[in-house]
């Protein structure tokens, strides 16, 4: 076997797929969806093929030409990759049809009754795949190597609505004998059952695949943008407003970075569980309701989500070892366009946020430094559990370098040509390194590549942003020291994220009564915005300021993103924490956790497992 991707059974020898034509049909009561995948290579094959699963139930291999069924077994679970589907084709073709179950507990679904909706009538389900969860839904090569072209048709009830990161062909009561397998005729064409189809013309990697199914509403914010939610008037509005600027933000990075090549640009605000920010599924971006503060701050994660469209999704890593060509070009992009719409001191102090997280993740990984280079080895490791700020945040800091070396105009021209040259491609460190040495004459005296790449911790010309603003917030923070809480005239003008730069820059050591005085001035531990709020609570937390402890427990019961999660509760069992907090944390989460997305419920595991 000659593996491509630490993360993935796809071996090298064998075809990859082109296209995939799946057939679904969702179970709700059993939480389970039925499959007919049929996948298709870009020559005939024969000889041994090899896809990743977890969690499935695998009935059949069939030709789909003769439905003659193909020897298959699955081996033993991987506690990290799954199980492996090895395949015996022993006649040349370029196709096979794989029948298979999901189970209830697959790492890429999440299953909400519908006591946890909005309007608690329907049930709701949604996706995510990112890093290696598709398997969970079908079987396939779980590589970002692997991109495929796809159509789906989705089966649901009919009192439902479904959506994807693909263009939707239509919705219609089904067909008799289109269910390939999946379950009888007369249970695809019941007559409480619909069909929506959709088409992905692009090819994609596997972790970009998603749907959600539930009672969805939308309203139009531009003319490649829709808002969808739940049906819900309040938060499809409040979305609207919040978002109502996202086609200025398309635009700004058109000129930027070239033609967008997705079409659309919609907009999916999910149930308050799913476990990220944002998640930049193309033509169709998720979100947290989190992003939604009421300010239209909440536009910077659509910045981010949106720069994906050419850095992740145009553009993607080979494999997560090199996550930093994902997220540090796009975190880069990101900021170019929050400088272009909100202007220079506004990226100042995005960037000064990420340069509090990249010193705070530096000291998480102290005793695994192979997690602070961008470069990573990651065999054996759940990418999961080594997610960090790093490959965003150095990788941004690595870009910006490059930038100050040659200059913004030149790297501009770069970045076009770069994109232009890698679009639908899947790459690693060393394709960018070589394309920007080809590019760039002589950078690599100029800038220490392989320190920056395969270098441990924050090299020495990574830069800390400079602006009045950003300076004039650390500066009020070390007054903290000296007990000067900062006046109301200083911060009348502040919003979410001058607070949070301001609360992630105080001495972890303040005093409970510090808290008080200022909570009891800004009313910090009630804001809206959750950045703030939670950075707050920390701050609570490591001054044993048990009077907001009925806060944190509401806060970790009442969303599911991982952002949030991962540092309350680290704050609560870390270091030399008391048995108290430790008992407080796992009760909160014994009592929580049927609400956290399957990948927000191992991370905290793993958090707690690690510090208890």
């Amino acid at each position: 076997m000659a593996p491509i991707d630490p993360h993935s059974f796809t071996d090298s020898t064998h075809p990859l797929t082109t296209h995939i034509s799946l057939t679904f049909y969702f179970d709700f009561p059993s939480s389970t969806i039925s499959s007919a995948t049929l996948l298709s290579f870009s020559t005939p094959y024969t000889g041994p093929l090899t896809l990743d699963t977890r969690s499935l139930s695998v009935s059949s291999v069939l030709d789909p030409l003769s439905l003659s069924p193909l020897p298959f077994s699955l081996s033993p679970t991987d506690p990290i990759l799954g199980q492996s589907l090895n395949i015996s084709i022993s006649k040349q073709t370029h196709q096979i049809l794989i029948l298979s179950k999901t189970s209830p507990s697959s790492s890429a679904l999440q299953w909400l009754s519908p006591t946890q909706t909005f309007n608690k009538n329907h049930p709701f389900l949604y996706t995510h795949c990112q890093p290696i969860h598709a398997r969970s839904i079908f079987p396939c090569q779980d590589t970002p190597v692997a991109r495929f072209k796809y159509t789906a048709k989705l089966n649901i009830p009919r009192e439902l609505s479904a959506v994807m990161a693909a263009r939707h062909v239509e919705r219609r009561d089904p067909i008799p004998s289109e269910a390939q397998g999946v379950c009888e005729d007369s249970v695809w064409c019941g007559d409480d059952r619909v069909v929506e189809e959709f088409v992905m013309e692009q090819p994609i990697p596997p972790y970009l695949f998603a749907f959600a199914i539930g009672e969805l509403g939308f309203r139009e914010v531009g003319p490649r943008t829709r808002v969808y939610a739940e049906a819900v008037p309040e938060v499809l509005d409040a979305a609207a407003t919040e978002f109502a600027g996202t086609e200025e933000i398309v635009m700004v990075g058109e000129r930027l970075f070239g033609p967008y090549e997705w079409e659309r640009f919609d907009l999916l605000v999910l149930p308050p569980s799913f476990p990220l920010g944002g998640m930049e599924n193309p033509r169709l971006v998720f979100l947290t309701p989190t992003v939604i503060k009421g300010d239209a701050s909440g536009s910077q994660v659509v910045a981010h989500e949106l720069a994906h469209g050419w850095t992740g999704n145009l553009i993607t890593n080979k494999n997560n070892e090199h996550f930093w060509l994902n997220e540090g070009f796009t975190t880069y992009a990101e900021r170019r366009i929050v400088e272009a719409v909100q202007g220079e001191d506004i990226a100042s102090l995005n960037i000064g946020i990420g340069w509090m997280g990249l010193v705070k993740d530096m000291e998480r990984f102290k005793d695994n430094m192979e997690f602070t280079k961008l470069k990573t080895s990651q065999a054996g490791v759940d990418p999961d559990d080594v997610y960090s700020v790093v490959p965003y945040e150095k990788g941004f800091q690595f870009l910006q370098r490059i930038e100050r070396q040659i200059g913004r105009p030149a790297f501009d021209d770069f970045l076009k040509k770069y994109i232009g040259t890698f679009k639908f491609q899947s790459i690693d460190t060393d394709m960018f390194l070589n394309f920007l040495k080809a590019n760039v004459p002589g950078i690599e005296n100029e800038i220490d590549l392989k320190l920056w790449t395969e270098g441990t911790g924050i090299p020495p010309d990574a830069m800390e942003p400079v602006s009045n603003l950003y300076s004039k917030i650390v500066s009020l923070a070390n007054e903290l020291k000296l007990g000067r809480i900062p006046r109301e005239d200083e911060v009348a003008d502040w919003k979410g994220q001058e607070w949070e730069l301001y609360l992630e820059n105080l001495l972890k050591s303040v005093e409970a009564s510090q808290v008080r005085a200022l909570d009891a001035l800004y009313h910090l531990s009630e804001s809206k915005n959750y950045e703030v709020k939670v950075a707050f609570l920390q701050l609570a937390i490591s001054a044993r300021c048990r009077d907001y402890y009925g806060v944190v427990e509401r806060t970790l019961k009442e969303v599911g993103r991982i952002l949030y999660l991962r540092p309350l509760y680290t704050a609560l069992v870390q270091g030399d924490r008391k048995e108290e907090d430790r008992a407080f944390a796992r009760r909160v989460f014994s009592e929580a956790c049927d609400s956290y997305h399957p990948i927000a419920q191992a991370v905290v595991e793993a958090t707690l497992a690690n510090n208890v």
